[in-house]
């Protein structure tokens, strides 16, 4: 076993361990776009869980150190990126800062907030990469203020084909501690989940819009 795969299992163990990744592919969550998952993502949780906390941060920092050398700054997603974003710069002695949504419609209007220098190399810390969308807009609005975007750093990621195409497309590379397989193994292991429930969750990850996973 790798390091970097002794970290994802690790990772994966940490967040199972708090109920950050939930799953429940008996009775499905639903997803804003109205998706029926067998996962429940919540990675706010590692923050009031200090030991869990101190994992993912140092893994964060680890990360960014071994697989983004150049970096002279952290952008964090709005909101959920933002404290990590936060506590890894510390770690790291790295100026952070984060990007909005959108533009405030008031005082001076920023999207991002932080200081950004022209040409500065920046790493975005993400939370969780699903179909990538959001995370995107975040390269995007940093790229057009001059920023050199080296790729993102993230807590999780579901492994999905529409993320991984869209992040090649626009010429981003993510490097995320731990992923969907991973934590869905770790479940399995650990009998949080049935092993026949494995290939319902991985067919939901290769394609979630066909809902014929529910069944089994």
């Amino acid at each position: 076993m790798t390091a970097k795969q002794a970290i994802s299992q690790k990772i994966a163990g940490d967040l199972l361990s708090i109920r950050a990744v939930f799953f429940r592919p008996d009775e499905p969550f639903i997803w804003a776009s109205g998706i029926k998952s067998p996962v429940y993502c919540d990675n706010r949780l590692t923050l009031t869980a200090p030991k869990v906390r101190e994992d993912v941060e140092n893994a964060l920092a680890d990360t960014i150190w071994r697989e983004y050398p150049q970096a002279e700054a952290l952008m964090g997603t709005a909101t959920a990126g933002i404290a990590h974003a936060a506590i890894v710069g510390h770690l790291m002695g790295l100026p952070m800062g984060y990007v909005r949504s959108g533009q405030k419609d008031h005082g001076r209007q920023n999207q991002i907030e932080g200081r950004l220098e022209k040409g500065q190399k920046v790493v975005v810390v993400e939370d969780l990469i699903s179909t990538a969308g959001s995370v995107l807009e975040v390269v995007e609005a940093l790229r057009a203020a001059g920023a050199e975007v080296l790729g993102i750093a993230s807590i999780f990621t579901y492994g999905m084909k529409k993320g991984s195409e869209r992040l090649a497309a626009a010429g981003v590379r993510n490097v995320s501690l731990t992923d969907f397989d991973t934590v869905a193994q770790e479940a399995v292991q650990t009998g949080l989940i049935a092993a026949q429930d494995l290939a319902r969750l991985l067919a939901f990850r290769d394609n979630p819009s066909d809902e014929g996973w529910i069944a089994g």
